[in-house]
């Protein structure tokens, strides 16, 4: 079998919070790339990625760069053709390179599935074919106030056993922080596993004392408290409260996550699809922290991620953000608060039948 094509198409979705109708986050991931890898034997791979901002040209100029590369290479030997492009791109350090490389990844091990006759998730691993779920978006640092306590209890409603706040809101004081999350807490009760993501906004100093303040509440995580490559401070502030510490989407590639897990900066692995350089690299952290016996969650890209999560022993739970269901046909929808592995061979994904029409920028 061998790369014959691929194709690249941007698209723009609308700006919304579908879970519960919540205002849409200010910056939230609307734009993306959609590849198409196909092979002579007729089988094709897709692909998606992005991370927004003023580089999408480059971004575009790489998955096509790329693509040129690899014609006529065998895509199911999937480490020999990712390791060419970190070749090709070695002296360009993460960043687009690693984007262009992980949607290419990922389309690369849809062919493997469709390939062999079956999904993902069992092509990797087949632990499970159900995994959890949490609610990601709709309770965000620009939600009002008054509006918080009825979208928690909406999420609950809707069958979510757990989900997600942020904090470090812009000009409150850390007793209004406090109080903003105690709000969350009596509106789902104690029984929902509540995390908080901070974004990397706050200080070592800042994240211990106001984490301190609020470990009564029984908060599931605390993400991304600090910068995300001070493993040091990461370790003092996870040394510091019980509540568990969960990073790892800001990093790039393997290494840092290898860093993390060394200086004990992290309870839990969050690993990115796109960051992290692809379904090969993905599964490589997880092996990293399985070693150091840390739980992995996912971030972003649900519809992808329910295969992983699902595949390894120490798949915690998947990051149900719904910013790219519209790019799918019948994309998994969490019930109950579980997502299900789809059956069909590779991601068990089609592009939506109607998206390059509706949303297609170029």
């Amino acid at each position: 079998m061998k790369i014959q094509q691929i194709k690249v198409n941007f698209v723009r979705l609308p700006l919304e919070e579908p879970l519960v109708g919540a205002p849409y986050m200010p910056g939230m991931l609307r734009e993306f790339f959609t590849v198409q890898i196909q092979t002579d034997q007729g089988i094709e791979g897709i692909g998606v990625t992005t991370f927004g901002g003023k580089l999408v040209r480059a971004l575009r100029a790489a998955i096509e760069d790329f693509g040129e590369l690899i014609k006529g290479d065998d895509p199911l030997r999937t480490e020999q053709v990712t390791a060419k492009l970190r070749a090709a791109s070695a002296s360009c350090g993460s960043g687009i390179a690693m984007l262009a490389i992980s949607a290419i990844d990922t389309a690369l091990w849809d062919i493997r599935g469709k390939a062999f006759g079956v999904p993902l998730a069992r092509l990797l691993g087949g632990l499970r074919d159900k995994v959890p779920a949490y609610a990601s978006g709709a309770l965000t640092r620009t939600t009002p106030n008054d509006k918080l306590q009825r979208a928690a209890s909406a999420l609950v409603e809707k069958g979510y056993r757990q989900i997600k706040t942020q904090m470090a809101v812009e000009g409150f004081t850390p007793d209004q922080e406090i109080e903003r999350i105690r709000l969350i807490r009596d509106a789902v009760g104690p029984d929902v596993n509540l995390m908080v993501d901070i974004n990397q906004r706050w200080s070592v100093a800042e994240a211990i004392s106001i984490g301190r303040r609020v470990e009564e509440l029984g908060l599931g995580w605390f993400e991304d408290p600090t910068t995300c490559d001070d493993h040091q401070g990461h370790a003092k502030i996870a040394d510091a409260l019980t509540t568990p510490i969960c990073a790892g989407e800001y990093l790039w590639g393997i290494e840092p996550h290898r860093q993390a897990m060394s200086h004990h900066a992290v309870d839990i692995t969050m690993i990115d699809l796109l960051r992290v350089g692809g379904v090969t690299q993905w599964m490589k952290v997880a092996g990293v922290a399985e070693a150091f016996n840390k739980p992995v969650a996912s971030h972003l890209l649900p519809e992808i991620h329910v295969h992983l999560i699902a595949a390894i022993p120490n798949g915690l739970v998947v990051e149900y953000m719904p910013w790219t269901w519209r790019l799918f046909d019948n994309p998994p929808i969490p019930a109950e608060g579980e997502l299900t592995v789809p059956t069909g061979p590779g991601l068990g994904l089609k592009f939506a039948p109607d998206l390059f029409e509706k949303y297609g920028v170029g």
